[in-house]
């Protein structure tokens, strides 16, 4: 993978594990609500009517939590999805934790439906160069990773196709 590779793709080898599918089929794995990280996974180890118990993942530490504040985690096939429309538990903390895998393996656009979330890396990447605006050039959205550069090239084509204006928001 190259300097450049590693900032927009996912290395699907890593993620498509077998044995991590089977594990977290078999431990139900969820979200509980942390004042110190936001979120910990867990594991769900027993229910008692509005209440449930569930072992923290890093810790082992076992906890009882409202049913209602624990959330559902996605199948490790889902790891550092490009599209968190494609979450099968689309909530709070999947879309936090999918942000953060994403960001800490370097790659810092993610779509969310028909929007590009970007988080600033704080410093310079090598995929803003004219070989990379080629590479997304005449190119649909799904066809490669996200990028602002994606956004752009599909306004840019919505207008000359369409004869209407295009507008780009940036938060």
């Amino acid at each position: 993978m190259s300097d450049v590779d590693k900032f927009l793709y996912v290395d699907r080898n890593l993620v498509n594990n077998p044995l991590a599918q089977a594990d977290w089929a078999t431990k139900k794995l969820v979200w509980v609500p942390s004042e110190r990280l936001g979120f910990e996974a867990g594991s769900l180890k027993e229910e008692h009517g509005d209440e449930v118990v569930v072992e923290l993942a890093d810790s082992g530490k076992k906890i009882r939590v409202n049913k209602d504040d624990i959330q559902k985690m996605n199948p490790p096939k889902f790891s550092k999805v490009e599209d968190m429309a494609e979450l099968t538990c689309l909530n709070e903390a999947s879309v936090l934790h999918n942000l953060k895998e994403r960001y800490y393996s370097g790659l810092i656009y993610t779509y969310s439906g028909l929007f590009c979330v970007v988080i600033n890396p704080y410093k310079n990447l090598p995929i803003y160069s004219e070989e990379i605006v080629d590479m997304y050039k005449g190119k649909k959205r799904h066809e490669m990773p996200p990028h602002i550069y994606a956004i752009t090239d599909t306004a840019y084509r919505s207008m000359m196709q369409d004869r209407e204006d295009q507008s780009i928001l940036c938060t």
